[in-house]
Formats: C-alpha cells, structure tokens, sequence
C-alpha cells in the first residue's frame, strides 16, 4: 500500500489480523482517535477488490444508555470509513478531502461485542467527487446488515 499520506495516516500490515492494514491517524487529537483502533483491506471473503472494508472495535465508550453502539458513533465510523476506504482503494489522497453530504440510514442496533465494519462501495468517480455507498455490517460472517449509507465526497485538489 502506497504511502502517499505518511503525514496524516500510518498504514502498516496488522499483525492481528491477517491481510488487514492498520489505520492509525498520526495526530491523536483529532476525531478520529476517539473510534480507537481502525484496521482496512480491499475485497476478500467473497467481497470483489472494488470493495473498500474499515473495521473498528467498539468501546464501552461507544456505547449508549441501552448498551448498543450509539448512532453518533455508528455515523462518525461511517465517515471516517469513506476516508480509509478511498486510500485502500488507491483514490488519492483521503487527508484534504471533505465530506459534503452523508445520509444514513439505521437498520438495527451494533452491539458491543463484536467489530463493525463498513463495506464501501464507489458508485461513481468524477475529477472532483466522489459517489460512494454501503453498509455497515456486524457477525461472525459479516451478515447482520445495522446501517446503510450514501455520501457525496469532494476530493482532494490535484497538486502538480
């Protein structure tokens, strides 16, 4: 996996979790931080390399006042989720770039003890945005459907 974005993101081979890269923001007063750990791959398990995967691993932190995973923290993954996605996707750089809409929608509750991961799928790619959409899924075979998702991404611009 290329390194473009050393600067913002270290992505190494996660030794846990074979095939997975880790997905560690290099300024842990950002945002991002508060999700904890973060690991990404491309396709596998019967997911075509189209497919972008982010998993987190939900906290007690995360949680809400019914012990699920708090929608807040289901939408925050989801956003940072486009970003890790567009990078192992090889999209350019995910640093500079921004979200311009995000709609979700919840399909059931995340529980706590298992990882969540986001499938992202682009939809379409023009020189300035990005289409992307997905899934947030939960089990032991990924087959527990709790968000979908749609989100308009504007890339970052070309630097020459």
């Amino acid at each position: 996996m290329a390194d473009e974005e050393h600067e913002f993101f270290t992505s190494n081979p996660d030794p846990d979790h074979p095939g997975w890269y880790q997905w560690v923001l290099n300024d842990p007063d950002c945002y991002n931080s508060f999700l904890g750990p973060m690991i990404i791959r491309r396709g596998g398990d019967g997911l075509g390399e189209d497919i972008g995967r982010v998993r987190m691993f939900p906290e007690r932190r995360h949680r809400n006042l019914g012990d699920v995973v708090h929608g807040g923290t289901m939408m925050g993954f989801i956003d940072c989720a486009l970003f890790a996605a567009m990078r192992v996707l090889e999209l350019g750089p995910s640093g500079p770039a921004v979200t311009m809409e995000l709609q979700t929608h919840f399909i059931g509750a995340a529980r706590m003890d298992q990882p969540l991961e986001a499938q992202v799928e682009i939809a379409r790619e023009t020189r300035k945005f990005l289409f992307m959409r997905g899934l947030v899924v939960q089990g032991k075979k990924g087959d527990s459907n709790v968000a979908s998702w749609t989100a308009i991404v504007k890339k970052a611009p070309q630097t020459k």
